[in-house]
């Protein structure tokens, strides 16, 4: 059974936190080195806080319920606020929202479908991080991949899983092994490739109930 890795709530149970199985792989990383310097929170006072990265100096890529409010329907996007680099209360820099573009067909009130959960919003200048390019190729199942995001549990500082693999692809959608729960919607699957670089091969929109994994969406 799959549940939305939706923004992050209050501080529940690990039993009832899906996505990380029962061994918990994931590690503090630090928000200030590269390449996890390019990822921050997307938040607002309607939406809640979600996970986000660079992937160019003046456009962040999150998933699309991330930014459906409490009422069903989505935020403006001058409510919105990418903060880069957050860690405990602090940030290297702000973003300011301008406009948002999603994944075609996606619903607020139905948040799907998962196919079209994905966003990309403009801001409103550049920020002072190098982003993370978006990886336009098949990337085979065994690909080792690692996903980071600002989850329920430790929503001050920037988790992740740095050791996992894809497992397989469902058309638009990559299935990954990586432990992630809520809060970490939004947050990029990086590809490691042989030469050490990494890109964005997906955004994570969906965690497996009683294992480590998910889904992420490859934006198109």
């Amino acid at each position: 059974m799959l549940a939305p890795a939706a923004a992050q709530q209050p501080i529940i149970p690990r039993s009832e936190r899906p996505g990380l199985g029962a061994e918990d792989r994931r590690v503090p990383v630090d928000a200030r080195a590269a390449p996890w310097n390019a990822l921050g929170r997307v938040q607002s006072q309607v939406t809640g806080r979600c996970t986000g990265v660079l992937v160019a100096p003046d456009l962040v890529l999150t998933a699309a319920h991330c930014l459906v409010t409490r009422a069903g329907s989505f935020a403006r996007p001058e409510s919105l606020r990418f903060l880069l680099g957050y860690r405990l209360g602090e940030y290297a820099a702000v973003g300011l929202v301008v406009s948002v573009r999603m994944g075609a067909g996606f619903d607020a009130a139905r948040r799907g479908p998962v196919e079209a959960d994905w966003a990309l919003l403009r801001l409103a200048a550049p920020l002072p991080a190098a982003p993370l390019p978006l990886w336009d190729a098949p990337v085979p199942p065994g690909a080792r991949v690692m996903l980071a995001g600002y989850q329920q549990d430790r929503p001050e500082v920037l988790l992740a899983d740095t050791d996992c693999t894809l497992l397989g692809r469902e058309g638009a959608l990559l299935r990954h092994g990586c432990a992630a729960t809520r809060g970490a919607s939004g947050a990029p699957l990086l590809l490691v490739l042989p030469d050490g670089r990494v890109a964005v091969a997906g955004v994570a929109a969906v965690a497996v109930r009683h294992a480590a994994g998910g889904l992420a969406v490859v934006p198109r």
